[in-house]
């Protein structure tokens, strides 16, 4: 009877990173076993961050057995050492330690095979190409045991460094799957196979002269196509593995931001204690030039902190007592005690970390499409080399028609990569998601990031987001016989028991003319209206002029307030004043709604206050359409009259009084300041309490689905125009055939591109007005 939404409510996510994936096709094997394994409710591979992400039922399945689903696929998965995998370790040991070293060790693996290479396929490549050349060499190099020498140095090449490649293969065979290893060792083995047989039965082959310029007597072998196709793949695994480590780059210098150590008060003592030894209430020591170890509160002395890292502004932020800290900021000037509030996996820090890893894991919507060509690439790739060589052994003289379409059908296996298609999209959402975290835009992953692109209207909660929310008393205005004091004080009274930002300025500013408050009696607050309380046996309402006038409160025609918000005061059924409360804008809000209106977004602006206040708001910043007197329940209702208006809607509030709104919304911007952040509140966090946040990651978004289109145009057109070349289209007009060697090269370069070119959000600067 329970089973079912128990076992929904007990599911865990585990994040997984993978070794031994090679393209996109080991990827889609990857996720496709695990989202058949039992107890899996969802899984997603990354091919870019080699990462899966999966949700279980632990009563169902487990970590271990989830890593023997990897291993049977022939990939290997390294395990969270922690008890809890979505709090990582913040002093970088543990699981994270371990992906690092594994990550290096198969770098110098690919390093050392590619050197092994190397050093092997140049002497092939001088011996089977230096003659035709450099036609003074071609005596020199023509001698009778050259074939059996270039197969001796052909062998280690393909067998030792270049072994991955076929165990990669024999495994997807295994699974009667097909991948990047599939065409690479089909095509190098073929045309060593060829040249085996060539050099030790060459009556078996053709001997006339082939197209790769083989002049010498017998038939012709290309033991230089078959190693220098390994070398290169090799030597751009290579280089690939080192632009994919740069598009890391940003989440990696982020878990680097925390200390390794902390000096700790203990026992009348100060000690230098390791970060994961640190508890919460510990009182921790920062001096000059050091970094917070810990989130926690000032206890004594005063300093700036450099939180670039934490809001992408570099000016220092002045702190002293009372004051919240962040771990990971940067002290600069002064020392100060601070009292631990987070630590290990609840600060911030690793906060924004859990969700930028957890973003850069996701998949957008776009890559869809890739998805599903990768999955059918190598299979159809495999028809088309079979095809090739079928053509060219129809259509070509008898003489020749085995060696060129041996040479076809082989380049037609090596430039077919997916490899490219594969990294186009996670390349540039792993890049604009990291590049977002330093800027302070934390995205929930690849949805949001493609959502935000959409967007055509931005709908702005006024208290909080453009103005500072921190409302303050500016006018009184009793009427007779009150005096300003004594209308201050009851509505203070009254106001003691609300939450309302309102209610606090009101509070406040009694408490600063040190008014002595009564406790009331019998709060009754409305929500959006108002107030009703007994003060010292009085009667008090306090609200607008719509809760005054459904209580039966008579309100002369200047009732009603322009620019800052009114409180309306009746005392024992008669009005007693008025009092004034402004909430000031955000310095940056008039040039941030200024970008976003640049960028073709409509900005909306929604508040509860009285239209007059809200229409002087909307005036001071540049906003033209006002949604004023909304209730808080009428947000999420407003929100759906506009998207029924066929527009793309995106939300921007504090996050948890805008919930509702942000729900409904196409798109959720949640706003933060600083230690503040709500990371579970919406698709998108701002840390900053800025509205050019919002224009920002507007912006982010537009730069990152470019590089995406960019990357899946060139992948898509890369294999649409080289594997008819490879096979041969223009050889009947040209006389000109691809050689295989040229093929591996373009494979290559063609999965470098598409990771160069998504690196180039690491640069991207937000524009300023």
């Amino acid at each position: 009877m329970e089973g079912p939404s128990n076992r929904k409510e007990s599911t865990t996510t585990l994040e997984v990173p993978l070794l031994g994936m090679h393209c996109a096709a080991c990827a889609n094997r990857i996720e496709k076993a695990l989202r058949q394994s039992t107890g899996v409710e969802s899984a997603v591979v990354n091919f870019a961050s080699s990462r899966a992400t999966v949700r279980f039922h632990p009563e169902l399945t487990n970590r271990s057995l989830l890593r023997d689903v990897v291993r049977d696929q022939g990939y290997d998965a390294i395990l969270p050492t922690a008890a809890d995998n979505s709090r990582p370790t913040p002093d970088g040991e543990g699981s994270e330690a371990l992906v690092l070293q594994a990550r290096a060790q198969e770098y110098l693996l690919v390093r050392r095979n590619f050197i092994l290479a190397a050093c092997l396929t140049v002497p092939v490549m001088v011996l089977a190409m230096a003659g035709h050349l450099l036609p003074p060499l071609e005596a020199l190099l023509h001698f009778p045991g050259k074939p059996w020498l270039e197969m001796l140095l052909t062998a280690p090449v393909l067998f030792w460094a270049g072994r991955q490649f076929f165990m990669g293969a024999w495994k997807s065979a295994r699974h009667g799957a097909a991948d990047m290893n599939t065409l690479v060792a089909i095509g190098t083995l073929a045309a060593f196979a060829y040249s085996v047989a060539a050099t030790v039965w060459p009556a078996a082959v053709s001997t006339a002269p082939d197209t790769a310029g083989h002049t010498h007597a017998g038939p012709p072998v290309y033991y230089e196509v078959a190693a220098s196709i390994i070398t290169l793949i090799l030597l751009g695994n290579l280089l690939q593995a080192r632009a994919t480590a740069r598009a890391q780059g940003a989440i990696q210098a982020l878990i680097e931001l925390s200390p390794r150590t902390a000096r700790v008060e203990r026992f009348g003592m100060e000690m230098d204690l390791p970060i994961e030894k640190v508890r919460v209430g510990d009182i921790v020591l920062v001096r000059p030039g050091e970094k917070v170890p810990v989130d926690g509160v000032v206890l004594s002395g005063d300093s700036s902190l450099d939180e670039s890292m934490l809001t992408g502004e570099p000016l220092p932020v002045a702190k002293g007592p009372g004051d919240t800290v962040t771990g990971g900021t940067l002290n600069t000037t002064g020392a100060f005690r601070l009292s631990a509030t987070r630590v290990g996996g609840d600060t911030v820090l690793q906060q924004i970390v859990r969700l930028v890893r957890q973003a850069q894991g996701s998949k957008a919507p776009i890559q869809k499409l890739a998805d599903q060509v990768a999955g059918i690439f190598v299979p159809v790739v495999l028809c088309l080399a079979v095809l090739t060589f079928a053509a060219w052994w129809l259509l070509a003289p008898v003489d020749f028609r085995l060696s060129r379409g041996l040479i076809a059908a082989v380049s037609v296996l090596i430039i077919a990569c997916p490899c490219a298609l594969g990294l186009a999209t996670p390349t540039a959402i792993l890049v604009g998601t990291g590049r977002g975290a330093q800027l302070g835009i934390l995205i929930r992953g690849g949805q949001a990031l493609e959502t935000a692109h959409q967007v055509t209207t931005i709908v702005l909660d006024k208290t909080g987001t453009i103005t500072e929310g921190k409302p303050a008393l500016t006018d009184i205005r009793p009427a007779a016989p009150f005096t300003a004091n004594e209308l201050l004080r009851l509505a203070a009274s009254a106001e003691r028991s609300s939450e309302h930002p309102l209610a606090r300025a009101v509070v406040e500013a009694a408490q600063r003319e040190n008014l002595p408050l009564s406790m009331p009696e019998g709060f009754l607050a409305t929500p959006g209206l108002g107030l009703k309380a007994r003060v010292d046996g009085r009667e008090v309402l306090l609200g607008n002029a719509r809760f005054l006038h459904e209580a039966g409160i008579h309100l002369p025609s200047a009732g009603s307030g322009h620019g800052p918000s009114l409180i309306l005061a009746a005392v024992d059924g008669s009005l007693a004043g008025s009092l004034a409360i402004a909430d000031p804008v955000k310095p940056t809000s008039a040039g941030a709604i200024q970008r976003l209106q640049t960028l073709g977004l409509e900005v909306v602006m929604l508040s509860g206050d009285a239209r007059a206040t809200a229409e002087a708001v909307g005036r001071e910043v540049g906003i033209q359409q006002v949604l004023a007197e909304v209730l808080p329940a009428g947000k999420a209702e407003a929100i759906i009259s506009l998207r029924q208006q066929g527009k793309q809607v995106a939300m921007v509030g504090d996050g948890v009084n805008d919930a509702p709104a942000l729900a409904t919304a196409d798109l959720g911007i949640a706003m933060g300041s600083g230690t503040d952040v709500a990371l579970e509140a919406a698709d998108i966090t701002l840390v900053r309490g800025s509205l050019h946040g919002v224009a920002d990651a507007i912006a982010l978004s537009k730069a990152t689905m470019r590089t995406v289109r960019q990357n899946l145009f060139f992948a898509f057109a890369y294999n649409v125009v080289c594997i008819p070349l490879a096979a041969g289209i223009l050889y009947p007009l040209t006389g000109w055939l691809l050689s295989p060697i040229i093929a591996s090269a373009a494979m290559a370069l063609s999965s470098i591109s598409v990771v160069l070119n998504a690196l180039r959000l690491r640069h991207f600067r937000p524009a300023r007005t």
